[in-house]
C-alpha cells in the first residue's frame, strides 16, 4: 500500500512537471514579443530595500536619466528599491522604463514608474534572467543583495564562456564592491587560479554617473557597434 501510495505520489510529481512547460514556454513567448519591440536598454540591478534617502538610491536616479539621455532605456526588475530608482530616473527623464516584475513572499511589488505598456510579469527567475541579458545593451549594478549578485555572476559566467556576446558590466560604488573586487583578484586568480586574468577586464568598478554611462559609450564606438538588438 505504501509503495502504490509513493509511485503514485511521483507519477503526479512527473505530470505537474510536464505541464508546468507549458507555463514556462508561456513566459519566454510572452517576453521575445514584448522586449523585442522595446529598443536598446541597460539593465540596473541593485538591492530593493534601498531607500529614497540612500546616496545608492539618488545615485541610480542620475544614471537612468543619463542613460536616457544617450539614446538607451532603461529596464529593472521592477520592484522597490534600486529598481525604483532606475525607472524614476528613466522616468522622469521621458526616456523608456521597463520592469521584469518576479512573483515572490516578500519586498517584490511594482514600482509607479514603470511604463504602463513595458511591465512584464513573471513566476520563473530564470526566465525573466534570460530578457535581462537578451535584450540589454550594459548592465549597471548597484550595492545589492543575493539576487543582485546572481544577476551579476550569471552575466559574467556566460560572457567568460562565451555564450553571450561581450558587453559592459559596471559595479556602481567603490566602497561596496572593493571588497569583492579584491578577493576576486587576490584568491581566484593568483592563488587558486580559478580564473583567467583577463576575466577581470569583464568588471568596471566606477563612483560617478559619468564613469558609468562613458563606459557604456566607449564600448560600443570601440567595437563600432550600434546599440541595437
Amino acid at each position: 500500500m505504501r509503495k502504490e501510495v509513493r509511485e503514485k505520489g511521483w507519477n503526479d510529481m512527473k505530470t505537474n512537471d510536464s505541464w508546468a512547460t507549458f507555463k514556462i514556454l508561456s513566459e519566454f513567448v510572452m517576453g521575445y514579443e514584448r522586449m523585442s519591440r522595446i529598443g536598446p536598454c541597460v539593465s540596473i540591478f541593485g538591492s530593493a530595500r534601498l531607500k529614497p534617502e540612500n546616496k545608492y538610491y539618488e545615485l541610480a536616479c542620475e544614471i537612468a536619466s543619463k542613460i536616457v539621455e544617450n539614446g538607451y532605456g532603461v529596464i529593472t526588475g521592477g520592484g522597490p528599491g534600486i529598481m525604483e530608482a532606475g525607472n524614476k530616473g528613466a522616468h522622469l527623464a521621458g526616456g523608456t522604463s521597463v520592469g521584469l516584475n518576479i512573483a515572490l513572499p516578500f519586498e517584490q511589488h511594482d514600482n509607479p514608474y514603470i511604463d504602463s505598456d513595458k511591465s512584464l510579469d513573471f513566476d520563473y527567475f530564470f526566465a525573466r534572467k534570460v530578457m535581462f541579458v537578451k535584450y540589454s545593451q550594459g548592465f549597471i549594478v548597484m550595492p545589492g543583495g543575493f539576487g543582485t549578485l546572481d544577476e551579476l555572476f550569471e552575466a559574467i559566467t556566460l560572457i567568460q564562456t562565451k555564450k553571450i556576446a561581450k558587453f559592459p558590466i559596471i559595479l556602481v560604488g567603490t566602497e561596496f564592491w572593493s571588497g569583492l573586487m579584491d578577493w576576486i583578484k587576490s584568491t581566484l586568480d593568483k592563488k587558486f587560479f580559478t580564473i583567467s586574468p583577463e576575466d577581470i577586464d569583464l568588471l568596471h568598478l566606477v563612483d560617478t554617473s559619468d564613469e558609468a554611462v562613458e563606459i557604456i559609450n566607449d564600448f560600443y564606438a570601440k567595437y563600432s557597434l550600434s546599440p541595437n538588438f
